[in-house]
């Protein structure tokens, strides 16, 4: 039997994890056509069949799913080392890739990213936007951004923003219509902009703490984002009462476009963490990274 290169084996890794020929092709820069043949090949070699396709996705066979649980970590173990020999060269190179919030993208990571990587043309970031709790090591993230609470115990984790809080708005018009809430509780009896968490695939409960006093309130209305830009929008919009952070929302609220209720009952959260298995943090690229975010009081 004919044995398999490194190439194919990469290249069935992209598409068992992205369940998707069209996906890995773009992830690898090649065709769709050349990467099926490829696939074709080494289930060719092996005699054995190791994705079942459908017009609408892909997946492993059993043989596939272990010679995925085989190959995924060794490819990995490759990947960070010629990665750690690039640090022979005069400056960091190599790709990182993160998982991360719309907020903390806007109000963190890239204030901070844009003052370095013009130093460092070598270095590729790819910054995946979304709210959802990844695994990082299985979906192939160098690392990702969470609030201090949401990180796994098990992953190292450097603060990269001070704590902050949300805070409720509405436009003066919906609170001139509606009344002016004095209570988390009197939310129910308001139309409130909801927030779709998708990982858990509900709807965000609002988090409220007043002299030790925590409450949590289910919200209704007419919309619901995973977005905190639109959120903000709609309210401005006068389609009733958010919740989101304070840092993105101050000059709406200088301005008068957005006046802040509940402002007592508002608690601090954790800032943000860059979080990573302890087998990143020797890479020169990604040292670079960790040293631009790092939080300085």
């Amino acid at each position: 039997m004919a044995k398999p290169d490194l190439n194919q084996l990469t290249w069935f890794q992209a598409v068992a994890e992205e369940r998707s020929f069209t996906r890995a092709a773009a992830k690898l820069g090649v065709a769709q056509s050349t990467l099926s043949h490829t696939i074709k090949q080494l289930e060719a070699r092996m005699g054995i069949r190791l994705l079942t396709r459908t017009t609408r996705n892909v997946a492993t066979t059993a043989a596939g799913e272990r010679l995925l649980r085989t190959i995924a970590p060794r490819i990995g173990e490759i990947e960070d080392e010629i990665a750690a020999l690039m640090a022979f060269r005069e400056k960091p190179s190599g790709s990182i890739r993160l998982t991360l919030s719309d907020h903390a993208l806007e109000s963190v990571v890239w204030p901070k990213l844009k003052q370095v990587l013009s130093a460092y043309p070598d270095i590729a970031v790819e910054l995946i936007l979304d709210s959802t709790f990844r695994n990082i090591v299985e979906e192939g993230f160098d690392a990702g951004v969470r609030l201090g609470e949401s990180v796994e115990k098990d992953m190292i984790a450097v603060r990269i923003g001070p704590d902050w809080r949300l805070v409720a708005v509405a436009s003066p018009d919906y609170l001139a219509e509606h009344g002016v809430p004095r209570h988390p509780q009197d939310l129910v009896r308001h139309v409130c902009i909801n927030m779709r968490q998708e990982t858990a695939g509900g709807l965000y409960a609002w988090e409220f703490e007043k002299d030790g006093q925590a409450l949590r309130v289910r919200v209704d209305g007419q919309l619901t984002f995973n977005n905190t830009y639109a959120m903000i929008d709609a309210a401005a919009s006068g389609y009733g009462i958010a919740y989101v952070p304070e840092n993105i929302v101050e000059r709406h609220i200088a301005s008068s476009l957005l006046v802040q209720v509940l402002d007592d009952w508002s608690p601090l959260f954790d800032g943000y963490f860059l979080y990573y298995p302890s087998r990143r943090q020797n890479l020169p690229a990604f040292k670079v990274i960790i040293d631009a975010l790092r939080h300085r009081d």
